[in-house]
């Protein structure tokens, strides 16, 4: 059995803040040996929701922060994802059937959720203490 290894960090909810969640969640990656495929399904499953934040919770970025934590254990990669955006739970049933008609429509938004969704194995959400916590796992 491995040891887990976790980390977490702290970014505002701007545009140019991706950069740098995005070489944390590439550090992790490198330091807990997590495999490329793993890597990258982090990298977009995080940046998803991370631009809904600045685009739809904050309204196109603001210092509100968001903590992304990440780990791993036996090749499983755990994802936690916190913002003080209004409460908005992505994988819901409701916003799932309401993006998947979106998407026949072909108009634009929510097929970045439906995506991220599709490369999960489990997916939480919760409005906690001010705070949308999503937990996931990925698939």
């Amino acid at each position: 059995m491995n040891a887990v290894t976790t980390r977490i960090a702290m970014f505002p909810s701007r545009l140019e803040a991706w950069k740098d969640a995005r070489a944390f969640i590439e550090a992790f990656c490198v330091h807990a040996r997590v495999g490329r495929e793993s890597c990258l399904k982090a990298n977009l499953v995080l940046e998803e929701l991370f631009l809904n934040t600045v685009k739809h919770g904050n309204g196109g970025g603001s210092d509100a922060p968001v903590w992304i934590t990440l780990s791993a254990e036996d090749g499983e990669v755990g994802l936690t994802y916190e913002d003080r955006a209004a409460p908005f739970n992505p994988f819901s049933r409701t916003t799932r059937e309401m993006l998947e008609a979106l998407a026949e429509t072909r108009r634009e938004g929510g097929l970045g959720v439906l995506l991220a969704h599709g490369l999960t194995a489990t997916a939480d959400y919760a409005y906690l203490f001010g705070r949308n916590r999503i937990r996931l796992t990925l698939a």
